[in-house]
């Protein structure tokens, strides 16, 4: 089967992080912070390698920390959930938000009643227009800026840095969910000025299920969202204050972070640029088949350059369901419906049934586009 369904994780994954988690379980799967042997030392090794790699991937400081969750929304929960808020407070989102975020700013919300402000965005183009952001800073002050960096529904990357200058005037606090764009797109969380940083280790970093993230700075007040066992300062019937210990609670899922490891020195060996750049070629050549085909609607940015390798696209008088069982049936996987995101779709207009979505990876190729065009053309000649 082709697989184009990228953008709800990457598969395969590149071949060394088969190789490392079979030899984690087979070596040393023992526990991290839980033991004084040796096994458990060179487990707490790895763990303590990937937070580096994650580090300089980011272009951290020393005084930023790494934070390993099982799933993106789960950082997502800690973060939102354990900043402090005003009563009648301003929180910026863009129009495409995941569930994660979606879902429990709506829960804050009620308890807060916080106010909701998207970021302006052309609609036609897909583009943002940054004295227009600026505008509406000044008519309504940020107190939070959350920023999804490309949408998992149409690929639209948002240029983080130069919306978080604007906001950073107002001393909002920024966050930045990379769950679709770390490992894929250079990111300076320094020169960005983001506050928290949350990444998904099975998706765009190539690293299996069950070790994402987020990243922030040891001095940033956090409350915990969960409490239980550390591995340290057992007698102290509070959580520690340090970090990670304090979000960390429970066993740490080492298995999934040995994998993400070996993912790590993939994008390293590989390099970032390299990945990017074959990645737009194919999402170039994927908009180009499609385009092609007057029947086909997409939904993407006027730019590639603002673009990942996640493509919506539909055909009208069809539901997006039949579309893809269709191309089930000839050994093509995509994903259909809302992606979870349906104010992204509320936006473009493909509610309540939603799109056909193409999730590109590096080892994707062109035969794979090929292929989706001719099934394309088969399906276009029955309908």
């Amino acid at each position: 089967m082709i697989y184009m369904d990228n953008a709800a994780t990457t598969f395969p994954k590149p071949e060394k992080v088969y190789e490392q988690m079979d030899k984690f379980y087979r070596q040393y799967g023992v526990n991290v912070g839980r033991g004084q042997h040796n096994l458990a030392s060179k487990a707490s090794r790895l763990v303590q390698e990937t937070r580096i790699k994650l580090k300089t991937l980011f272009n951290c400081k020393p005084e930023h920390e790494v934070i390993f969750t099982p799933s993106a929304t789960e950082a997502i929960n800690i973060i939102l959930q354990g900043l402090t808020y005003n009563y009648d407070e301003t929180i910026y989102i863009t129009h495409f938000e995941h569930n994660g975020v979606l879902r429990t700013l709506n829960h804050l919300q009620e308890k807060y009643n916080l106010q909701i402000e998207y970021i302006p965005i052309d609609k036609e183009s897909l583009s943002y227009d940054l004295e227009e952001i600026k505008y509406k800073f000044q008519e309504k002050r940020p107190s939070k800026v959350i920023l999804n960096h490309a949408s998992n529904v149409c690929g639209l990357i948002t240029p983080i840095g130069e919306i978080t200058k604007l906001a950073k005037a107002y001393n909002a606090e920024i966050i930045a969910d990379c769950a679709q764009t770390a490992g894929l797109l250079e990111i300076d969380l320094v020169a960005d000025k983001v506050d928290f940083l949350i990444f998904a280790g099975h998706k765009t970093l190539y690293g299996p299920l069950g070790a994402s993230g987020f990243i922030m700075e040891r001095s940033k007040a956090l409350r915990p969202l969960m409490y239980g066992g550390t591995g340290v300062e057992s007698a102290n019937p509070k959580l520690p204050k340090k970090l990670p210990d304090k979000f960390e609670v429970g066993s740490i899922n080492i298995h999934a972070i040995s994998g993400l490891n070996a993912a790590l020195r993939f994008i390293e060996e590989t390099g970032i640029q390299n990945i990017r750049k074959k990645e737009k070629k194919l999402t170039l050549k994927a908009i180009e088949t499609l385009k092609k085909h007057r029947e086909i609607k997409l939904y993407t940015p006027d730019d590639i350059e603002n673009q990942v390798g996640i493509i919506s696209f539909n055909i009208p008088g069809y539901s997006a369901d039949i579309i893809g069982n269709f191309l089930n049936e000839n050994e093509i996987a995509v994903r259909t419906g809302l992606q979870c995101a349906p104010q992204a779709h509320k936006f473009l207009g493909t509610d309540p049934a939603g799109t056909v979505r193409i999730g590109l990876s590096y080892f994707n190729n062109l035969a794979d586009i090929e292929q989706l065009d001719n099934v394309l053309e088969e399906l276009l000649l029955e309908i």
